[in-house]
């Protein structure tokens, strides 16, 4: 009997094999649903579905898509599928159309039939394999991203043509499909881009601090070349060009790490700066900070400003990452909004110290000046001569502060920085001269009280009367009378650049140290 049984069953699939090849090629849907009827009765779908990609589909791709690699390589084609996907559509609606109308039929018990996937896809597919295998090659990210979009588009073209719901879950879960997308390495493509983009910005970093220059700057709104590439390399990771919407959790983590670099390599920079760390052991990251002028932190501040501002819920970077995630519920976006809200807080938190920063510089170079005021002892300490105008250094202590503010680069700050650097240095300055003034005046007092000792003690021994001292003068109160004049004149010089110096704590005190006992 089993002889007997597999020579029908060969007998059989012979004959329906030749029956439905004849009505496929005379395009008889009488003859081919109820070839397909049996098929489904036999349990026997695969043949069907096989003979149809033979008869049918594989001629019409072969057409379509080179089958000579050789041929492939030497430039008789390139590895672009966009074309050959728009030919492929083409003769399904023409040739491929009928049989699933058929085996889509409503109570046609056809339904088991797939051939979108097991006769159409997969020839397409072992096509692309053996025509043009670089295709799926992520070493190309531009060529492979647009043939993987185009072929994502050919796959919604074949699940146009299911029935209901049910057929694209099935379809989607058939080998042939599966195979089709394994092919797709995006995992590989993603490193690729993850290594061009944080690459490229890591590179620009740790290469020579580079402002683009006032001529080109006016026309932009970044002035340097680090924040530029930050900027750039955000907006590649969500351009149609790079972005691949099944990976935006990689995109999105990648566009946070690209925040936290250019942050990190701010950081670094100024607290070296402000440490004045130049050591071997000083980051690389920080290199960059030590030697650069303080008008250079004018540019790092107004780029801080904008890189916020680009990356505030109003700003035009999460409006592009929006409208790239476009199709996901508003929930998802609203948290892909906050996490990049979030990553924005820390390079506020950097603006104080590039403030401090710049003031420090300031600062530095002013008491450069004010070290000058330890001279006024060696002036008068045992001289008759009395002080009449302010000391020369006066006019050089708020010089470097008056030279920053009347510099060219001034109009990239805003005016609310230009008001907090000038109050702060101002106070830092005076709070340094009260210092070094009360330093001045203690010592000086307590020689005075040395000196008076001793000069009592003698007149005592030689009987002299100390009545007379008490009408001179002592040096004690001439270098007081100097430094009261020399801030006197310092007061004008704040108000000079719009600071009044009775606001200034360390002034009154200033004041109080070095001003005649009956002001």
């Amino acid at each position: 009997m089993e002889k007997r049984i597999q020579g029908a069953t060969k007998l059989l699939d012979g004959s329906l094999e030749r029956c439905f090849v004849d009505g496929l090629e005379h395009r008889d849907a009488k003859v081919i649903y109820n070839c397909l009827r049996a098929y489904a009765a036999i349990d026997n779908t695969s043949s069907a579905e096989e003979l149809f990609r033979t008869t049918v589909v594989s001629p019409l791709i072969q057409k379509i898509v080179p089958q000579n690699y050789a041929r492939a390589v030497a430039g008789a084609s390139s590895d672009e599928l966009e074309e050959d996907y728009q030919q492929i559509k083409a003769c399904v609606e023409k040739d491929c159309k009928f049989i699933l109308e058929i085996s889509s039929s409503e109570n046609s018990g056809l339904h088991v039939f797939d051939f979108l996937g097991n006769s159409i896809l997969k020839e397409v597919l072992s096509a692309i394999q053996k025509g043009k295998p670089g295709a799926f090659s992520p070493g190309k990210p531009k060529e492979f991203l647009r043939n993987y979009k185009v072929s994502l588009g050919f796959l919604d073209f074949l699940e146009g043509y299911c029935f209901s719901k049910s057929a694209v879950t099935k379809l989607r879960y058939e080998p042939a499909y599966t195979d089709f997308m394994r092919q797709w390495n995006v995992g590989v493509y993603f490193s690729l881009r993850f290594q061009e983009i944080a690459g490229g910005l890591d590179s620009t970093l740790t290469n020579t601090f580079s402002p683009t220059g006032l001529n080109e700057a006016q026309q932009k709104p970044l002035l340097l070349k680090q924040s530029i590439k930050l900027l750039e390399s955000l907006d590649s990771c969500w351009s149609d060009e790079v972005l691949v919407f099944s990976h935006c959790d990689k995109f999105l983590r990648l566009s946070l790490q690209l925040i936290s670099r250019y942050t990190t390599w701010l950081s670094c920079g100024l607290s070296a700066r402000k440490a004045s760390d130049r050591s071997p052991n000083s980051p690389a990251d920080a290199e960059w900070a030590l030697s650069i002028p303080i008008e250079d932190f004018i540019y790092i501040m107004h780029d801080v400003h904008a890189v916020i501002g680009e990356l505030s819920e109003s700003g035009s970077f999460i409006g592009h990452v929006n409208q790239s995630l476009g199709s996901c519920p508003i929930e998802v976006f609203n948290l892909v909004k906050g996490s990049i809200l979030q990553a924005a807080e820390p390079l506020k938190e950097l603006l104080p110290a590039i403030m401090d920063v710049m003031i420090g510089i300031i600062v530095k170079k002013s008491n450069e000046d004010l070290k000058h005021l330890k001279g006024i002892t060696a002036t008068y300490r045992m001289t008759s001569k009395l002080p009449v105008r302010h000391s020369p250094y006066v006019s050089g202590i708020l010089h470097p502060l008056k030279v920053f503010l009347e510099g060219d680069r001034m109009h990239y700050l805003s005016e609310d920085d230009k008001t907090k650097l000038c109050r702060g240095s101002a106070n830092k300055i005076t709070a340094t001269y009260y210092d070094l003034v009360s330093e001045v005046v203690t010592v000086a007092r307590k020689t005075e009280s040395s000196l008076q000792r001793l000069r009592q003690g003698a007149q005592r021994r030689v009987g002299a009367s100390t009545d007379a001292s008490d009408s001179i003068i002592s040096d004690t109160d001439k270098i007081c009378m100097q430094l009261f004049l020399d801030i006197q004149e310092y007061a004008r010089n704040l108000r000079a650049i719009g600071i009044d110096a009775r606001e200034i704590d360390s002034y009154r005190a200033l004041w109080q140290c070095v001003a005649p006992k009956d002001r």
